[in-house]
Parts: structure tokens; C-alpha cells; sequence
């Protein structure tokens, strides 16, 4: 995708408010959105009896599908939404580390591949889902902080 459409994931290259150019939906208490994922491409090539297969896997954050509300643009704001691309990121490393440990073949790439990526989707969702859960969209304090250090960890661990 151009990068005038999304952010490819970088851990040294944070989110800033204005990558978030959707228009916000003004009703309801959400302060700001953050539409993130991964996906990959795969390609086969063959020479001789040999097949080589090419995966290749991205995380990235779409300028145009996130937003925020006006007056909500402060620093620990950004932060809450910065960790649900953090945590985009680290199911694409799961993702990458369950498949070095795959025997992936020609004949059997159609079906391991989509299923070891819904399985990662499904835990970058759950996790979505408990992170914005437990800290009711940032706004336990607490909570929010725990999450920090549990992803900075979760980070740490998967870009070693």
C-alpha cells in the first residue's frame, strides 16, 4: 500500500497525531481509533524438483481509517492508541515465529498459511479486545500503566 495510505510498522517510529487523518465519529466517548493489522505475501518459484517459497510479512497502521476528536489530541492519549499498533505488531511476530517453525510445502502452503494467519489475527483481536477492555479505552489510569510495561516487555521480547 502507498505510503500515503498506512504506516509500515518501524519500533523506533512512533504515531503521531497527524498520521490520523480519518474523519472522526463524534458520538459515543471514544476518543480516537487506531485501525491496524498485518497480513503477508507469499510466492513460489520452482527450479528444477526444488520449490523455494518467499513469505513475507508486514504490519502496518492506515492513516485513513484512523481518526481522533478534536481537543483529544494529548500525549497519553497517543500512547493508549500507539500500544494497539504495538500489539498489530506483536501478532505478526508471533505470526513470523510460528511459521520458521512450520514445514510449509507446495502442497500444503493453500491451507497452513490462512490458518496460522486467522489463528494470529484471532489473538491480535482477543488482545486488542482485552487491552481496551481492562483499561476501558484508556481510561483506567492503573490499568493503562500495567498494560505499558507489559507491552514494552512483550516488544522487547519480539524484536530481539
Amino acid at each position: 500500500m502507498p505510503a500515503s495510505q498506512v504506516i509500515y510498522y518501524n519500533p523506533s517510529k512512533k504515531l503521531q497525531w497527524p498520521d490520523f487523518k480519518g474523519e472522526p465519529n463524534t458520538t459515543g466517548i471514544v476518543a480516537a481509533i487506531t485501525m491496524s493489522g498485518f497480513g503477508y505475501n507469499a510466492s513460489m518459484k520452482r527450479n528444477g524438483n526444488k520449490g523455494e517459497i518467499n513469505i513475507s510479512v508486514y504490519c502496518y497502521f492506515s492513516k485513513d481509517k484512523s481518526w481522533v476528536k478534536p481537543g483529544k489530541t494529548t500525549a497519553y492519549i497517543l500512547n493508549h492508541e500507539q500500544h494497539h499498533f504495538d500489539i498489530s505488531f506483536i501478532a505478526a511476530s508471533i505470526f513470523v515465529n510460528r511459521l520458521k517453525g512450520m514445514e510449509i510445502t507446495t502442497g500444503n502452503i493453500n491451507t497452513v498459511l490462512p490458518r496460522l494467519y486467522k489463528e494470529c489475527c484471532d489473538i491480535m483481536n482477543k488482545m486488542q479486545d482485552d487491552y481496551d477492555g481492562q483499561t476501558k479505552n484508556g481510561q483506567l489510569k492503573d490499568i493503562q500503566a500495567d498494560w505499558d510495561l507489559k507491552l514494552q516487555d512483550k516488544l522487547a521480547e519480539v524484536t530481539k
